[in-house]
């Protein structure tokens, strides 16, 4: 599933997630007519807009095959917001099994596939923002063993981990003043360490705060978790 901001604006993403998994011997289909998650309606109380996207994403994902989403956010809708949403549904059900089988991508590498360390190289200083969406799966630790293991790379610890970036899809729309502020705080948090590299697994997140980062000229590099894995392949000579 390759979501709606890579379609918008992070093709490098889509791309970078399907090198890494065929790296992996993984056989990647990306189904035609395939949409969104449904949070942007699930998240502004729209629950009857979002089950309609929902329902066409069971068409455009048959069967049983894992489904990989490089964006915490989008995964977890999948596998805990449509939960929610169809909670009063008959076909709830098939959306518990849509969710069964839907991974973020690191964390899909590392407890799907069992690979616990990553045979890349990268020279860099990195801080790594952990996105509210990630909490409740295993995404964070599946990230940190990974990263742990790339030859040449050093993640350094940040203040307030766990502090969100201010984005929330529509919260940054309806509080802008209160999504700034803690933005602000973010931006600060994440680069104080002067890292060589920023990143993320969603994209809202990186919208968000890369946006933030261009209004104050820091130019810092930001790349998502799955462009940190491809580059570190190809820093090693490994694709």
């Amino acid at each position: 599933m390759t979501t709606c901001l890579c379609d918008a604006f992070y093709a490098d993403v889509a791309q970078a997630s399907v090198e890494v998994l065929e790296y992996l011997g993984c056989d990647i289909e990306l189904p035609d007519g395939q949409t969104c998650c449904g949070q942007p309606a699930f998240n502004a109380g729209d629950w009857a807009s979002a089950r309609k996207v929902l329902r066409s994403a069971l068409k455009t994902f048959p069967g049983d095959k894992p489904i990989v989403v490089p964006s915490g956010s989008c995964a977890a809708m999948v596998f805990h917001g449509a939960l929610l949403a169809f909670e009063k549904e008959t076909d709830l059900p098939e959306v518990k099994a849509l969710g069964g089988r839907t991974w973020e991508l690191v964390d899909f590498i590392v407890h799907g596939l069992g690979i616990t360390e990553w045979p890349g190289k990268l020279d860099a200083k990195l801080t790594f923002h952990r996105s509210c969406h990630l909490r409740g799966s295993e995404s964070p630790q599946a990230i940190s063993t990974l990263l742990a293991s790339i030859e040449g790379l050093e993640v350094l610890p940040i203040d307030e981990v766990e502090q969100c970036c201010g984005f929330g899809g529509t919260f940054a729309v309806a509080f802008p003043n209160v999504s700034k502020s803690m933005g602000e705080l973010k931006v600060e948090n994440l680069t104080k360490p002067e890292p060589d590299i920023v990143a993320a697994a969603d994209m809202g997140c990186m919208m968000h705060f890369g946006g933030m980062m261009d209004k104050k000229g820091i130019e810092t590099k930001r790349m998502h978790i799955a462009q940190v894995l491809r580059d570190s392949l190809k820093n090693a000579g490994k694709i």
